[in-house]
């Protein structure tokens, strides 16, 4: 079976390690490819190419100010991926109240 496209849904643009990091470091604010190199230690054209991935699947923003470009989240649109997470959150609450109980009773 093929794997999905990186630019099909969010599940798969976060997938990678670095386009999560990207989306911590703009989660804060609006930020210029300068800075989000800087930030992360990474080659412009990799930043670039993973904007454009996060851009596609609209997690990302953008917005021009003069010559340079900003991005920033669109803590919105990861709203989903939050949601399915939850599910995982709850059992793993329900799993360590059952463990603690279980200590308790030791």
């Amino acid at each position: 079976m093929p794997r999905a496209s990186t630019t099909s849904d969010a599940f798969n643009a976060i997938a990678e390690p670095r386009r999560r990091a990207l989306l911590e470091y703009l989660a804060p604010g609006e930020r210029p490819v300068g800075d989000i190199v800087a930030a992360l230690g990474l080659p412009q054209p990799s930043v670039s190419k993973h904007l454009k991935v996060l851009h596609e699947v609209g997690l990302v923003g953008s917005r021009r100010d003069g010559r340079r470009v900003l991005y920033h989240a669109k803590p919105d649109e990861i709203r989903p991926v939050h949601e399915w997470t939850r599910r995982f959150e709850r059992y793993w609450r329900s799993q360590l109240a059952r463990v603690k109980e279980r200590a308790e009773r030791s």
